[in-house]
Order: structure tokens, then sequence, then C-alpha cells
């Protein structure tokens, strides 16, 4: 069994759903590891699809429990974080797991996972681009936008030096093809 893992990180807006979505549309043995949340399910997200969404106190209790790899309170009672159930499952079935993660906790799964793990940053050309796409989005509020602009500002200068690869987003096609290439190298070591 190879038991590796491929970690999609960058701030909201950069691209990382989109590149992950097609990194997984192009290869059969990689497998999307859904994270848990204690944040309200957005649009037409669904329990067990996106994410599996527990209230606070759940999700406090299974901190209690050592049901995380790794967990993070990235806002105020707002957790994140992926279940070892999860990963057991993917690696049982003989697959890659494949994250989709925010900055901090790439960067906490990176160190717990060390050589077995490739951690791909994702940038957004800029801040303004960020707060544009995000706004496209059409699902947050003025107020949580801001929110996530800042943190992504924040974000981009933390990463530097904290990933193995930077994708640089300006031009989807070119990021999606970097991608790829990246993925299938590090898969072939």
């Amino acid at each position: 069994m190879n038991n590796k893992v491929i970690i999609f990180s960058a701030p909201s807006g950069a691209g990382k759903s989109t590149v992950v979505n097609h990194i997984l549309s192009k290869r059969n043995d990689l497998e999307f590891s859904i994270s848990a949340t204690s944040r309200a399910p957005r649009g037409q997200e669904k329990h067990g699809v996106e994410y599996y969404f527990f209230s606070a106190d759940e999700f406090r209790k299974m901190i209690a429990e050592e049901k995380f790899v790794e967990y993070e309170e990235v806002y105020a009672g707002s957790f994140y974080g992926t279940l070892k159930s999860e990963v057991e499952r993917i690696w049982a079935k003989g697959n890659t797991i494949i994250f989709d993660i925010d900055v901090q906790g790439g960067v906490n799964l990176k160190r717990i996972f060390g050589d077995q793990a490739l951690s791909i940053f994702i940038q957004a050309p800029s801040v303004e681009v960020l707060r544009e796409r995000l706004i496209g989005r059409g699902t947050d509020t003025m107020e949580a936008i801001e929110k996530r602009v800042a943190k992504a500002a924040s974000e981009m200068e933390f990463a530097d030096g904290k990933f193995d690869y930077t994708l640089v987003n300006d031009d989807l096609e070119t990021a999606l093809a970097e991608a790829e290439k990246i993925v299938g190298d590090f898969l072939c070591r």
C-alpha cells in the first residue's frame, strides 16, 4: 500500500476546489478526503459529500475522543478537521488521499505526513481577484467576504516556504495542466 497524501491548500476563492475536482476527474487512484466542520452548510452542501457537518459541541466531543488526525478552530466556534476514520477508509481501498483544505490545515497535514505528502499552495494573482471571486460565488455576505479576504492576505504571507509547490492560478488551463504534472510526478515516485 502506498499510503500517500496530496494536500491542496489556498485562501478562499483561489480555486483549490476547481483544481482538486479537475485532478480527481483525471485519475481513479485518488480519493477525496471529506473534512469535518462545525459550520452550517452553505448553498447546496450536503453532509458526507462536501463536509461532515457537526455541531460545535459534537466537534469538541470528537476532539476529546481523539478522532482527528488534525483539527483547528478557524474562527471562534467554527472548527474544521480531518477524521482518522476518513484517512483509514481511503487507504484501506489502496487509494491516495487528496485534501482540499485551508492553509493552516495544509501545514499541519504536511507536518504530520512528512515525505508521504505532497503539499501544493494555490495562490490567486492578487487579494483583489480573491475578493471578486468570492463575491461572484454569491454564497456569503459582504461581511463574511471581507473576513475571508483579510484571512487570505495573512495566509498568503504565512504559506510562503511551507509547501512543496506554489501554483499561481492566474490562467485556469495553465494551472490545471501544471497541477496534473506535479501530482503525476509525485505519484510516480
